[in-house]
């Protein structure tokens, strides 16, 4: 990757962070779609083996600090998937865009700071001057209960 001198999986592997295991919730749409040298990820909620790890809506029963977990492990299945797709996260020239959204109450107004948890890990792991586009929206609910929702765009190398 540009402006990186070790791989991302080096990179991982230095912060300590394992990608989990995906399980096939059985939807009828994939993880995500390569068009030329970009790959559009699906929207990916906080599941850890295959159940939500939090449900709710942020403001009345998630707190913030549960929301930007939430937002992490979204980041984790997404990177998950990407490599599912790739095959190699060193594949990857940047983050391209990252939508987030948050489920929450009609006066809350913190959605960038529930977002930031995953901008910051993806700045982590792929270097802030890699820096991605991004948006924050508030939605009243979210598939399965879940708090957050991501999904983003990937440049990769030409495969």
């Amino acid at each position: 990757m540009e402006g990186l001198k070790k791989g991302i999986e080096e990179r991982l592997e230095e912060l300590n962070i394992q990608l989990p295991v995906l399980v096939d919730i059985k939807m009828p749409f994939e993880s995500g779609v390569i068009s030329g040298n970009t790959v559009f990820l699906s929207g990916q909620t906080p599941r850890v083996n295959g159940a939500q790890k939090y449900t709710g809506t942020v403001g009345a029963d998630i707190s913030i600090e549960e929301a930007q977990e939430a937002a992490r492990i979204c980041t984790l299945n997404l990177l998950a998937a990407l490599k599912g797709i790739i095959g190699d996260l060193n594949k990857v020239k940047r983050i391209i865009k990252m939508d987030g959204y948050v489920a929450a109450t009609s006066d809350f107004k913190e959605h960038p700071a529930v977002i930031n948890a995953a901008s910051d890990l993806l700045h982590d792991i792929f270097g802030k001057e890699n820096g991605h586009a991004r948006k924050a929206v508030g939605m009243a609910s979210l598939p399965g209960g879940a708090p957050v929702e991501i999904e983003m765009i990937v440049e990769i190398q030409k495969l």
